[in-house]
């Protein structure tokens, strides 16, 4: 583990958790690599005793954060007219979460996006009268019109690009399909949007697609969420916004570099969540490649790092890749390096050694399992297919039940009759509440940290 750190961004650490012996033969090599932020005045969103949440700019943090907010107002959130009310109200609750000089708009979003507030292409700085003046806008805010969350998306883009801040994020929220584009356009508009800025998506009751919300906040380094009660948005938007204003850094990137002969078979994050990265690879030199990772506050997360090297003899032992913390320089310079760890193969005859599956190693891949057996047994459901989403669904109950995810299993609960959870018995559950099914789904990449 090594540690790099300069006093303007938080300090980060890498840690390499591994069995590196390999028998005759061997060629895969995985890792778990923990990477954790502290300091640079971050608090995670956690402010002073006697600190109003908006005005609480921490010793050593600076308003160097600019948010959009993007508020489904089509004309199905009038259904029921509490709806719109509570997406008011949570807005509101959102921007009293702001931190005094951090920049910020308000988007309508229908089959076309509208500025709220301030409008004219501009960001307003957060202080007690354009709160005041962002909350009284929000009353004005009715309900009429389609979806189509890709012009959302990119006016949120236009507006974060004019302020010249290092964290840019974005809050949407919706209710319903995104019915009024084509799901190329949402694609186009999330492809040209990703890297530019972090998004957290929430949908709103049981009317909306999670794999498009899921989507969203995948493509844009963001959460994903279901508030199937409306009266839950306003708690729900107020812990965004103070996770999001506890961000300090953003666009660090994981970068891999590898030696001759060694291949990539994949990265992904496995904690808190389970996101893939291998796709999102950009060069950035010869056998090296970048990994974003997005914005970071005081937090910890882990990735699955999985590399194929050249067979060795016994006795041989090489690096297999060299793990590394990317800040890039503003203007193009020389990135900074925040943090290293390294990976490494050694070949043994000794099978014990060769043969153990190091703890972290084992519980992430079970956990990557878990969450693509509930999209294997939901989608396997939906089709039909009560058999194939049976087996999928009691595999995901023994997984989650040796792994500890009570969080899951209870989600899980829900939709199945555990018979016993230790061997995957289940029995599908005659009805289940489109709620139920919805939270297990956008809640099925949520995982537990391994007990080190």
């Amino acid at each position: 583990m090594a540690n790099f750190s300069k006093s303007n961004v938080p300090q980060f650490s890498v840690d390499v958790y591994q069995n590196a012996y390999l028998p005759e033969g061997g060629r895969e090599v995985n890792a778990i690599v923990t990477v954790t932020s502290t300091g640079g005045g971050t608090t995670g969103g956690v402010t002073f005793a006697g600190a109003s949440p908006a005005s609480a700019t921490l010793p050593g943090q600076s308003p160097n954060a600019a948010v959009v907010i993007m508020v489904d107002c089509s004309g199905s959130m009038d259904y029921p007219p509490t709806k719109m009310r509570n997406a008011r109200d949570a807005t509101a609750a959102a921007v009293d979460t702001l931190r005094d000089g951090v920049a910020f708009a308000i988007v309508a979003g229908t089959h076309v996006a509208k500025e709220v507030y301030p409008g004219d292409g501009r960001l307003a700085v957060a202080d007690v009268r354009t709160r005041a003046a962002a909350k009284e806008a929000l009353r004005r805010l009715s309900a009429g019109g389609g979806t189509a969350i890709g012009t959302w998306l990119r006016l949120t883009d236009r507006l974060l690009a004019s302020a010249e801040v290092a964290i840019r994020h974005g809050i949407l929220l919706t209710d319903g399909r995104n019915e009024h584009e084509s799901p190329e356009d949402l694609r186009a508009a999330l492809d040209s949007c990703a890297g530019r800025f972090t998004c957290d998506a929430r949908g709103v009751g049981t009317d909306w697609e999670v794999k498009e919300v899921t989507a969203i906040a995948s493509a844009l380094l963001g959460t994903a969420d279901i508030v199937a009660d409306p009266a839950g948005l306003a708690a729900d938007f107020t812990r965004m916004m103070e996770n999001a204003m506890g961000k300090e850094v953003a666009d660090v990137a994981l970068r891999l570099w590898t030696p001759v002969g060694v291949e990539i078979v994949f990265v992904k994050q496995v904690a808190p969540t389970v996101e893939e990265l291998t796709g999102r690879r950009t060069e950035s030199g010869p056998r090296a490649g970048d990994y974003p990772t997005g914005s970071w506050g005081d937090e910890s997360r882990d990735y699955h790092v999985c590399v194929r090297v050249p067979e060795a003899g016994i006795g041989q032992e090489m690096l297999a890749a060299r793990v590394s913390l990317i800040l890039p320089a503003p203007g193009g310079g020389s990135p900074e390096v925040l943090s290293q760890g390294l990976v490494r193969a050694v070949w043994t005859d000794d099978m014990a050694a060769s043969t153990s599956i190091n703890p972290q190693v084992a519980h992430y891949t079970g956990q990557a399992e878990l969450a693509q057996v509930i999209q294997q047994g939901l989608d396997a459901r939906k089709s039909g297919d009560f058999d194939g989403a049976t087996a999928k669904l009691g595999r995901a109950v023994q997984l989650a039940a040796s792994s500890g995810n009570a969080d899951t299993a209870k989600l899980l609960s829900k939709v199945v009759d555990v018979v016993d959870a230790a061997t995957g018995t289940v029995r599908l559950k005659a009805k289940v509440a489109d709620a139920d099914e919805m939270t297990l789904e956008t809640r099925s990449t949520k995982t537990v940290r391994v007990k080190k």
